[in-house]
């Protein structure tokens, strides 16, 4: 019988391991493991890209075979690290998986598109083709369906908030639920549609917000006359985020989000930032502390760099710094998250 696809095979890779750890002194097993099989590793998660679909409008679809020992479970919604290296340097960013999590393949699913200054979807639009080899982060995140399933729901996406959604929408469809469903999504031009064929199953509605205007609570209410009812899952811009939260809290409803970027506002004005032994650099109120530590090339652990999965967390040593995502000041002592702290004043970190 052949290994599963869903890794490489322990027992080869641990007798390859075994011969290896002989001759390779003063050098790791792994060097020379990864010179037989890129994607063998027990130092790092590795993948491989399978197949690469590029669409006109800066749109990359990947499908990716996870290497030895990445976690292949996962639950619809939720999304993995990407790190790929740009400069000599490793950049990272999370990606929700589009693929559903009862495909028996073992493989990963993303859809990136470019956007402004984004440097590593900028760099995959360019360079990304099968045979590639990317570092992983296991799936992770809190945005996915819930079991047993609401009977019914409301999914409210606009944009690339759509990539999380599109899983769920897939599985409901493998697991024949029975659930209720509206979706309503939203793009700012006609050409900005993505996954058509997903939402015309549902009979989604789609705005265009140039032509049609923003969709609010009472856009969805006209929409959705039983709203009240349904439980909302909702992925966009902060703005529509935070009106739905405060009009899902109005009504009673329950209601589960997913950001993508951060609102950088706040009061925070800045500071010099010293990681421990490793170094010191200047940042404003706006530049998170994983970002400024990234910028003198201190390399910190992180995962979704929107303060959700606690990969990135460190002790505040010295100093107060400033939570976007909480709006909290933590002072000295605590533990933070870095990818979504600023300096407020002078600060030290144990890295």
């Amino acid at each position: 019988m052949s290994a599963s696809p869903t890794s490489e095979s322990p027992d080869a890779l641990s007798r390859v391991r075994g011969v290896l750890r002989r001759f390779t002194t003063p050098l790791l097993p792994d060097d020379y493991t990864m010179l037989v099989n890129p994607l063998w590793s027990r130092r790092e998660l590795r993948g491989k890209i399978e197949s690469v679909e590029r669409y006109p409008d800066d749109t990359l679809h990947l499908v990716i075979r996870p290497g030895w020992g990445v976690p292949v479970e996962f639950q619809a919604g939720q999304y993995i690290g990407i790190g790929v290296q740009i400069g000599g340097r490793y950049t990272w960013r999370s990606y929700s998986l589009t693929n559903t999590p009862d495909t028996r393949e073992g493989l990963f699913a993303i859809t990136i598109r470019a956007v402004e200054r984004g440097r590593l979807s900028n760099h995959l639009i360019g360079t990304a083709e099968p045979g590639m080899t990317v570092r992983l982060a296991a799936p992770a995140g809190d945005f996915h369906l819930t079991d047993p399933v609401p009977e019914k729901l409301l999914f409210v996406t606009a944009g690339s908030g759509i990539t999380p959604v599109v899983s769920m929408l897939r599985t409901l469809v493998d697991r024949r639920q029975e659930s209720d469903i509206e979706v309503v999504h939203s793009i700012r031009h006609r050409e900005d549609l993505i996954f058509g064929d997903v939402l015309e199953d549902y009979d989604a509605t789609v705005r265009v917000t140039s032509e049609d205007g923003r969709v609010t609570p009472a856009v969805l209410e006209e929409l959705v006359p039983d709203f009240a009812e349904r439980v909302v899952y909702a992925c966009g811009p902060a703005t529509m985020l935070d009106e739905l939260e405060t009009w899902a809290e109005g009504h009673g409803m329950e209601i589960r989000t997913e950001r993508f970027t951060l609102d950088r506002a706040s009061d925070a004005k800045g500071g010099t930032i010293t990681f421990g032994t490793r170094g010191q650099t200047e940042a404003d109120g706006a530049t998170t502390i994983l970002e400024a530590g990234e910028n003198i090339g201190v390399q910190m652990p992180f995962g979704c760099r929107m303060g959700i999965c606690q990969t990135c967390v460190r002790q505040l040593t010295d100093g107060h710094v400033h939570d976007l995502r909480s709006g909290e000041t933590h002072e000295p002592g605590t533990r933070i998250r870095t990818c979504v702290c600023v300096a407020a004043g002078d600060i030290s970190i144990d890295v």
